[in-house]
């Protein structure tokens, strides 16, 4: 299919308007927002820099209100320049402003910082006596948050360090992959495509193509490699050496703090994925491997379309309304939420050069409205994507009223939203597939889908793990964290799959390993988790609608065991993983039938 067609095919793809938070990058507005929040930045730190300890607790209140309220100024900056640079990430101009408002933003916030440090200082009576005062006890959960670090805290003259180093830091190193990758071109039909556009045709209908693809991957992954290595190393070394000042037990604590959750609760849900490995992906690749005639599948028909089931592409006018319609048949308020998104051009969906790969729901600040980015190209899996990205930002929607410290949820429970928007979008299809052969064809694909998201993406914490632990013995070589990519890719994947020396740099274009170490294993959580919720769901729980939503509304406020109670489930019960995880099951035992 030629680009015009596929372009006529897919029909007006949407491309987000910016101006709901700057009019553009050299707007009077934003500028004197940033000039506002320096001024309101200093006043803060004369009016409150070492006399949290002596205000009364109405004063504190009002005192992180203001903390908010100048945060609420920094982020909005921060968001646009983030949105404006991901649009395409290869302008020299856009990443210089981005970086420029970045370091503009660390530069204010640097007369804030002191807040969390002085309040983490405050003895627990202190703190409960001001807590009393209604003003302050409505931040209580953010406190709460706050104050789980406190053991890791560092002096106020090496946390002010830290900050102001990270533009040249940690900061710079993400700037450089994210450039880098966004450069990369692969050639394949005759052109040179994205990183983006070469990983969609991993799911062409036509095995030559898919096998085209994955050889120019592979190719150019492997020719950069050394770079995204040195990268690799750099932000695991650095890790590593602020771990260590913070006296964080292993590479994961920190962000298990982040994510409120204790460190057994992610090593059972580890331990119960990578037990099922036989159960879920060596059986479900094996059963592939079959439908294709074939004792081993190569790496690049992982994803492929059943054979003799006719391609079908999807436009977006009918991805919007299925994913609506799939929302509103759970909830025409949660449906009502997510059409905004389409009405107010809060969506950016054509694949560009440049343009960042992948997908994601950024939720900005609580007194504009989210973006999401998608690169929609018109495959069920495109809806998919859209149905997640969706769910975030209706989550993001509902929690706003929780205000800037407390609207965010930790990453664990930020994707129950976007799984389960996908679990509804995809119930709502099946039901209205009549064709045999399609409908298996979807099955199937839902099974990759969570196998993509539980299986791989365990996979990959395994890897981070690997990588943090031997980084502390020496630098790792390209080819080192090629082993141990393979090791845990063959592992995971099972027996039914080949691959070449190729696949053994695909370990580079993994944004996650860069930006938010130890991120990945938050979807294995979200999708379990959303598929215990399901199950609440498809047994007829009373209220459910309503209980889902309020649970979303809550934003950050509460805790995993307190959002799941309601619904009569519990994280840290070994069963709650493996009821989630026996929906898959269930999916391959009726592929298995069909």
């Amino acid at each position: 299919m030629s680009t015009k067609n596929a372009a006529a095919e897919l029909g007006n793809l949407p491309e987000w308007d910016l101006s709901d938070l700057y009019p553009g990058p050299d707007s009077a507005e934003l500028a004197a927002d940033l000039d506002k929040a320096e001024a309101a930045a200093k006043a803060f730190s004369q009016a409150y820099d070492g006399k949290l300890a002596t205000i009364s607790g109405d004063d504190f209140g009002a005192a992180i209100a203001e903390y908010e309220r100048i945060g609420e100024i920094m982020y909005r900056a921060m968001s646009y320049a983030q949105l404006y640079y991901a649009g395409d990430q290869t302008s020299s101009d856009r990443g210089r402003f981005h970086q420029g408002i970045h370091e503009r933003v660390t530069d204010i916030s640097s007369h804030t910082l002191f807040f969390t440090l002085e309040i983490n200082r405050l003895d627990d009576h202190v703190l409960a006596d001001k807590l009393t005062s209604p003003k302050a006890a409505h931040y209580g959960p953010w406190l709460r948050d706050v104050r789980v670090f406190r053991p890791h805290q560092l002096s106020d003259e090496v946390e002010r360090l830290l900050h102001d180093k990270s533009v040249a830091g940690r900061s710079a190193w993400n700037r450089l992959f994210d450039e880098s990758m966004a450069r990369l071109r692969f050639p394949i039909g005759g052109q040179m495509v994205t990183s983006a556009e070469a990983l969609h045709q991993m799911s062409d209908p036509d095995a030559a193509k898919r096998k085209e693809a994955a050889l120019a991957l592979g190719q150019v992954l492997t020719e950069n490699a050394p770079l995204f290595a040195l990268i690799t190393n750099t932000l695991v070394k650095d890790k590593e050496i602020e771990d260590k000042w913070r006296k964080y037990a292993r590479p994961q604590s920190y962000r298990n703090l982040s994510n409120q959750v204790e460190d057994e609760v992610v090593d059972a849900l580890a331990a119960a994925v990578k037990g099922c490995y036989g159960q879920l992906s060596h059986r479900y690749y094996a059963l592939k491997a079959k439908w294709f005639g074939v004792d081993k599948l190569d790496y690049w028909d992982r994803n492929a379309p059943l054979p003799n089931v006719p391609d079908q592409v999807y436009s977006w006018e009918q991805a919007r309304d299925t994913v609506l319609g799939a929302y509103a048949d759970f909830s025409p308020d949660m449906a009502q939420v997510g059409k905004r998104f389409f009405d107010g051009n809060w969506i950016d969906a054509p694949v560009r050069p440049g343009k960042s790969p992948g997908a994601f729901a950024h939720p900005t600040v609580t007194t504009a409205h989210p973006y999401l980015l998608v690169n929609y190209q018109g495959k069920v899996r495109d809806i998919m994507t859209l149905a997640h990205e969706l769910g975030h930002g209706v989550h993001q929607v509902l929690a706003a009223k929780q205000g800037g410290l407390m609207a965010d949820t930790p990453l664990t429970l930020a994707e129950t939203a976007s799984v389960f928007g996908e679990m509804l979008t995809f119930q709502a299809m099946l039901k209205t597939q009549t064709d045999p052969a399609r409908r298996k064809a979807m099955l199937a694909g839902k099974v990759e889908d969570m196998l993509n998201t539980v299986v791989r993406q365990v996979a990959f914490y395994q890897f981070e793990c690997l990588v943090h632990d031997e980084r502390r013995r020496g630098e790792l070589s390209p080819e080192r964290l090629g082993e141990l990519w393979m090791s845990v890719q063959t592992e995971s994947l099972g027996p039914s799959l080949r691959f070449d020396d190729g696949y053994k740099a695909f370990w580079t274009y993994i944004p996650h390993f860069v930006h938010t170490p130890f991120y990945v294993y938050a979807y294995a959580f979200g999708d379990c988790l959303v598929n215990s919720l399901y199950s609440v769901y498809q047994g007829g729980a009373p209220q459910f609608a309503d209980k889902y939503l309020d649970m979303l509304r809550a934003g950050g406020t509460k805790r995993h065991q307190e959002l799941l109670a309601p619904f009569g489930l519990d994280a840290s019960d070994p069963a709650f993983w493996r009821r989630g995880l026996d929906v898959v099951v269930g999916f391959i035992d009726e592929l298995e039938t069909m």
